[in-house]
């Protein structure tokens, strides 16, 4: 992560810590990177050198209309310092510091097939039991897992796929046959 997305994502999250906005600013950015994601050139338009920043700030409040002022602002100033494509790294900081300070782990969990909301919660129960943090799991679908899970939490993986155990029971077949 950059030191432009840590200085300002970090001095937002600050400013909503402040004020006590700290989840409603949360909620607006994760909807807006959705629409960023939808629509990628829209951030490349705002970084283009050649429109005059008075329009590129004025397209940014047109398009934010209905976001809390804070986040249409910090935009802006982003635009203005020609720092814009810097702005889903800032909100990834001002995510890390949300869940910093809430107790907020997250965890990816990767399998053949869509967990259901039953699965996806009593993973997350039973993670959070384990390390004593409220644990969020995002979930990949990867039909190569054949089945089973792979956990990724905090920087640690947990690969209980079936794909995984397939390769080590063929490893110490491979082995034993020397």
């Amino acid at each position: 992560m950059s030191e432009i997305a840590k200085l300002y994502g970090g001095a937002l999250y600050d400013l909503a810590a402040e004020e006590g906005l700290e989840a409603e600013l949360l909620a607006q950015q994760e909807t807006l990177l959705e629409l960023m994601a939808a629509e990628p050139d829209w951030l490349r338009l705002l970084a283009i050198p050649s429109i005059p920043k008075p329009e590129r700030t004025a397209l940014l409040g047109e398009a934010l209309a209905g976001a809390h002022p804070y986040l249409i602002n910090f935009a802006k100033i982003l635009c203005e310092r020609e720092a814009i494509g810097e702005w889903p790294a800032c909100c990834k900081e001002y995510r890390r510091r949300y869940n910093a300070a809430h107790g907020i782990v997250t965890a990816t969990a990767t399998a053949a097939l869509p967990l259901t909301g039953d699965q996806k919660a009593r993973l997350e129960a039973k993670l959070s039991a384990m390390t004593g943090k409220q644990v969020q799991v995002a979930v990949k679908v990867d039909p190569d897992c054949l089945g089973g899970i792979r956990l990724d939490l905090d920087g640690v993986q947990l690969d209980g796929t079936l794909k995984s155990r397939l390769a080590a029971v063929r490893q110490a077949v491979a082995q034993a046959a020397l």
